[in-house]
């Protein structure tokens, strides 16, 4: 009796969900506008907006998840070790992201954290590399090479090593790295990286309430603070629902929206300075993040022709 092995046919290649598009494609383009929010917020210190926009936070997300009847999962999430170890690290993690980017947004520095979003999808280039064992390609090398060259270019040109843009980029890599690997559900797990957050954040607010800027401060500023935690919530939420739905390449090319949004905001609306040096760092960004893109459509396109 004769044995005839066959080749199984490829399985065919992902498909992005509608609603995972709309969900992270919404969420990109809110972190693109968020600036227009802080800037409304200027007299406030961007360490006491972070406080609160933390604690805030926590209680716009405890209160949806209690009227949803979902605070006994949240407690699951405290039972297991493991779990709670990587959510307080994320926290840790988007918490420095949100501090340096109001800060960014308060000392006009706007331009600059639009360069740390730009450099992001590198960031997760490398981190796949260095953290997951993926190979390298003669592409993306040459766009690492050109992440890098910006890099330098802005420190010797414009004499400023870009620390903001990279504490953003770094930080909110490893945020997303992380996020990917921890099995909780968006609301769940931004409730409890909040809540490991907000004693820290009630202990600063109330130091301040006696002298801070919030003390005497407008109804409309309290209003503001207080919505923070909306605004806050809304688009990590997006982006958490979004990231599970659709294809990872997919959600790199999204994410452009939101720095681009901002790029223009500073410049175009806050009337932050753009000049000849910017522009060498900002194309050598763009042609590294070409580089990428046009790799990943390739990649897919070969992807749809085997898998036909």
């Amino acid at each position: 009796m004769s044995v005839t092995s066959e080749r199984s046919p490829p399985a065919p290649a992902p498909k992005d969900d509608l609603a995972g598009l709309l969900f992270a494609g919404g969420a990109f383009f809110l972190w693109g506008v968020i600036p227009l929010y802080w800037e409304l917020l200027r007299t406030v210190p961007a360490a006491e907006i972070a406080a609160h926009r933390v604690f805030w936070c926590a209680v716009t997300i405890g209160v949806f998840l209690a009227w949803r009847d979902r605070l006994a999962a949240t407690r699951l999430v405290f039972r297991d070790t493991r779990m709670l170890r990587t959510l307080a690290l994320t926290s840790i993690l988007i918490a420095t992201n949100w501090g340096i980017f109001i800060y960014c947004v308060v000392s006009d520095q706007l331009v600059e954290a639009s360069l740390g979003y730009f450099i992001n999808p590198i960031v997760s280039v490398a981190l796949a590399v260095g953290f997951l064992g993926e190979s390298l390609s003669p592409c993306r090398m040459a766009a690492l090479a050109l992440a890098s060259l910006a890099v330098l270019y802005q420190t010797l040109a414009l004499g400023s090593f870009p620390v903001f843009a990279l504490i953003l980029a770094f930080s909110f890599g490893f945020y997303g790295f992380f996020k990917k690997q921890a099995p909780v559900s968006a609301m769940d797990g931004l409730l409890v990286e909040t809540l490991l957050l907000a004693p820290a954040a009630l202990l600063y607010v109330g130091a301040y309430l006696g002298g801070g800027a919030a003390n005497g401060a407008s109804a409309p500023i309290w209003a503001l603070l207080i919505a923070s935690g909306a605004v806050t919530a809304a688009p990590l939420l997006l982006f958490n629902l979004g990231a599970r739905r659709i294809r990872l390449s997919t959600l790199g090319f999204l994410q452009y929206l939101g720095p681009s949004l901002t790029l223009l905001i500073a410049v175009l609306i806050l009337g932050e300075p753009f000049t000849d040096d910017h522009a060498i760092t900002f194309g050598l960004i763009w042609a590294s993040l070409a580089l990428i893109g046009l790799e990943g459509v390739r990649l897919a396109r070969t992807s749809v022709s085997v898998s036909r």
